[in-house]
């Protein structure tokens, strides 16, 4: 009777518990592959701030330009995205 117990225990975890963590752990994953509304939020408000900065530089460079025109040969040309 006590063998019994042993493969019925056994039978379980094989076919109920491994699948059940299985699709435990699967479900969790799936939650963290999608963005959530306050990751898009950050995203969008790291993107504005990047736009902003770059028309910054924009109006830096052109300032520089017309207050002294020769300040680009002592620095190397920005890359573009």
């Amino acid at each position: 009777m006590e063998d019994f117990a042993w493969v019925v225990a056994i039978v379980a975890i094989v076919f109920i518990g491994m699948p059940a963590t299985f699709m435990h752990y699967q479900t969790e994953l799936r939650k963290t592959k999608s963005i959530s509304s306050d990751d898009e939020r950050l995203v969008d408000d790291l993107w504005k701030t990047a736009q902003r900065l770059e028309r910054r530089v924009d109006a830096l460079e052109t300032i520089l330009d017309k207050e002294a025109p020769d300040w680009r040969k002592d620095y190397p040309e920005r890359p573009h995205a």
